[in-house]
């Protein structure tokens, strides 16, 4: 199995997301949009999981081509990028984003099916290999969060071109997967999607991402307003991260003893903890490092375990499309929701209530979990 070299995929493209999400909203309110605003652009980034990741699973299912299509987008949103330092205004901007966006963001669900064609009967050991893309999510946070202060948010662009270089570079470096079990038909996926249990999942999932709507767009502006600086934002964004790599170290064992089932019900309970702290105790570091903990939860230990669960809900030729659909339903459409709902609250009637809002998303997926989501299996 190849595995650093299918790590260092997750490292770059997770180092990306560490220098988007969290700076890039500093970005675009230095360069004078208002809250609404910055919203809607970063819902572009979210909106475009959508579409991208189940149109590039299609055709990945259909010729079976995964990794090449990994390269080729992978390519096409580091050209695409170059376009950010030509733009300016909304729209410009806006278009910009959805370009590399499309592409960047079709790339994840089909290096997740590679990683797991490679793994075979180890599917356990996924978490081992998807932990290094939180430890490039840390350094990258850590890293920017200083220069951001030193520097300003300037620094962000050029930051993040370099490490969707890094991405396209890595993926010329992971062998081609072996072939998909000839007994899955294409068709099949339509089949799953009339299991209730398999909507329900898919629902609690759109749902934990909405409800983080409000922390991945607008957390460090929040933190900002606090009075906190750049390199301590950067540090608890980290605290968080580093949380994440040690429940991933951990998943095999985890899911090995508590079941799926467990894991996704912890996780959205502590979900609406996480908000409650976040947003009724700006003012305190110490709670902030409290909520940033349960990270942990609320990404690490859920979306490992619903990666588990897709693996085992889409196999075969369905398996890159049923990565994408989860893909495009919850960091996609979940994420797109969150953004733009925290974005008019922001505007509206303050961060505070926004981070509030997402309690009451993250117990709704509680509750759909708890009525249909692997009430028949422990793990």
């Amino acid at each position: 199995m190849p595995y650093w070299r299918l790590s260092s995929f997750y490292f770059f493209h997770f180092a990306a997301l560490g220098a988007l999400v969290p700076f890039w909203g500093l970005y675009l309110r230095d360069l004078g949009f208002t809250p609404l605003a910055i919203g809607e652009l970063m819902a572009i980034l979210m909106g475009t999981k959508i579409v991208a990741p189940n149109l590039w699973g299609w055709l990945a299912d259909y010729t079976n081509a995964h990794l090449f299509l990994v390269r080729v987008g992978s390519l096409l949103a580091l050209l695409a990028f170059f376009g950010i330092f030509a733009v300016n205004g909304f729209w410009g901007i806006a278009l910009v984003m959805t370009l590399f966006s499309f592409f960047w963001q079709a790339s994840l669900p089909q290096i997740e099916a590679v990683t797991f064609y490679h793994l075979g009967p180890r599917i356990r050991r996924y978490a081992t290999i998807r932990l290094w893309g939180s430890i490039g999510y840390i350094l990258t946070v850590l890293a920017l969060g200083v220069a951001v202060e030193r520097i300003g948010t300037g620094v962000v662009p050029g930051s993040v071109l370099l490490l969707y270089a890094g991405i396209w570079l890595s993926t010329l470096t992971i062998p081609g997967p072996r072939r998909p079990p000839p007994d899955q038909s294409s068709g099949a996926l339509f089949d799953r999607l009339k299991k209730p249990e398999i909507v329900a999942f898919l629902a609690a999932c759109f749902l934990m991402q909405a409800s983080h709507g409000a922390f991945y767009v607008f957390y460090s502006i929040y933190l900002t307003e606090a009075g906190y600086a750049g390199a301590l934002i950067g540090m608890l964004l980290a605290w968080g991260v580093v949380m994440e790599v040690l429940v991933f170290w951990r998943m095999p064992r985890l899911l090995e003893r508590f079941g799926a089932r467990r894991v996704l019900l912890t996780s959205l309970g502590l979900a609406g903890l996480r908000w409650l702290l976040t947003g009724g105790f700006a003012e305190s570091p110490a709670i902030q490092l409290l909520a940033q903990t349960l990270h942990a939860a609320t990404f690490g230990a859920f979306h490992a375990t619903a990666i588990y669960l897709v693996h085992r809900y889409f196999g075969g030729r369905t398996q890159g499309r049923g990565q994408a659909l989860y893909s495009s339903l919850s960091f996609g459409a979940g994420g797109a929701v969150g953004s733009l709902v925290s974005g008019m609250l922001w505007s509206g009637v303050g961060g505070a209530f926004a981070f509030f809002l997402s309690i009451p998303v993250a117990g709704l997926g509680w509750l759909v979990v708890w009525g249909w989501v692997d009430k028949e299996r422990r793990f």
